[in-house]
């Protein structure tokens, strides 16, 4: 069950644009391991600021 719930929300969260924090941390470590891995709080702010633009970024709010 809780795999089944796990899946739900990472497809939700796909869906509306949020990447998953867990896959960042996996691509990071197979692929970047000298690099540090961004927080999760920092990882969501970044994605979000890729997404929207960054700060003033064309949007009001």
């Amino acid at each position: 069950m809780k795999a089944l719930v796990d899946t739900l929300r990472r497809t939700a969260r796909l869906m509306v644009g949020v990447p998953d924090y867990e896959d960042y941390c996996r691509h990071m470590q197979a692929y970047h391991p000298e690099l540090p891995v961004m927080d999760r709080t920092t990882f969501f702010r970044n994605r979000q600021e890729a997404r929207y633009g960054g700060k003033n970024g064309g949007r009001c709010c």
